[in-house]
């Protein structure tokens, strides 16, 4: 399967012809493969550790440095973030790099051109699929500028940690009120070994930490900016903790005495629930006798079902018209 975008780009193949191939930013399909056979040679470029590990040979980072004849990429959801990897990318490249941006029209694609316009020639040059495709050449290097896209903010519910962010992390500008909501509830003290499953910015996993300095808490993400933003926030703040790449438990060992959740519905723009159908079908195989799952969700998700079916009895912490907070013991 490959997604709309990639199937504009198959009526485009001849534009490929004997070039070096750079891939980055929302791909998700398996269309390099299909590339391979139009191409010289395919480097593939993503910040996002669920398509990295179902493929070969990707460079899964916040930067990256290389070059390419031709870069092709994939408009993402979040515009910062395509913002942070196009000028990055273009930064990096020569006067008259080419680059071809694809991207569906409702995700917003068509402000590239306002984007890329002050920096070279951008054309649309197809219309399909519900997907724009974009022709850039760059005649004027951007500056980039990592430092300049970090933000940071507060909240009295965070009793004095500074949150340090990066553009695409969820709840990068201010606390969302699942967490706040989530965070509510952590009232009493906190022992053993903690898993902060889909970190974001490490909001949870660093309050558990601060207030609770003996716990040992894990942090967890399949998105690199969120991943960089958790080692910054623990850091900034004088915490120690653990964090790295996992596509919900898929690198995880060992078992937790808390499992603790303010886990993703959005794939793109659309709902998408595997990933916590994931977190909560597995919990049981990475909690200690005893432990424990708690999760905030939206309530009108389907997820007291899951919960009941793989733990039997599940509670209700916390709620408004919006949230629920779930907890299950193992």
């Amino acid at each position: 399967m490959i997604s709309l975008e990639s199937e504009v780009l198959e009526r485009h193949f001849p534009l490929f012809h004997g070039k070096s191939i750079l891939l980055a930013g929302g791909i998700k399909d398996q269309f390099p493969q299909k590339l391979m056979q139009h191409c010289q040679s395919i480097q593939i470029w993503s910040s996002y550790f669920d398509y990295a590990r179902s493929q070969s040979a990707v460079n899964f980072s916040v930067e990256f440095q290389g070059n390419a004849d031709l870069i092709l990429y994939y408009w993402l959801k979040n515009k910062q973030e395509v913002q942070f990897q196009l000028m990055q990318l273009l930064a990096n490249a020569q006067e008259g790099q080419e680059m071809l941006v694809i991207g569906e029209n409702r995700c917003g694609v068509r402000s590239v051109e306002k984007m890329l316009a002050p920096f070279g020639d951008i054309a649309k040059i197809d219309s399909a699929r519900r997907c724009g495709l974009y022709h850039f050449s760059l005649k004027k290097r951007p500056h980039f500028s990592f430092h300049t896209y970090w933000k940071t903010y507060h909240h009295p519910q965070l009793q004095g940690l500074t949150i340090h962010s990066l553009p695409g992390v969820f709840s990068a500008n201010e606390l969302d009120a699942g967490t706040a909501l989530l965070l509510s509830t952590l009232n009493h003290p906190i022992k053993g070994k903690v898993l902060d499953l889909g970190c974001g910015a490490g909001v949870i996993g660093s309050i558990i930490k601060k207030t609770n300095p003996k716990s040992a808490i894990v942090m967890t993400d399949i998105h690199a900016m969120a991943l960089e933003s958790a080692r910054k926030t623990l850091s900034e703040n004088q915490l120690e903790g653990e964090v790295f790449a996992s596509d919900v438990f898929s690198d995880v060992k060992g078992k937790f005495d808390l499992i603790i959740s303010n886990p993703p519905f959005h794939d793109g723009i659309d709902t998408a629930y595997q990933a916590v159908k994931t977190l909560i079908t597995q919990a049981k195989w990475h909690l200690n006798q005893g432990g424990e799952l708690r999760i905030v969700a939206n309530a009108f998700l389907p997820y007291p079902d899951l919960l009941q079916q793989h733990f039997g009895e599940f509670e209700v912490l916390a709620q408004t018209s919006k949230f629920k907070v779930y907890s299950v013991k193992n």
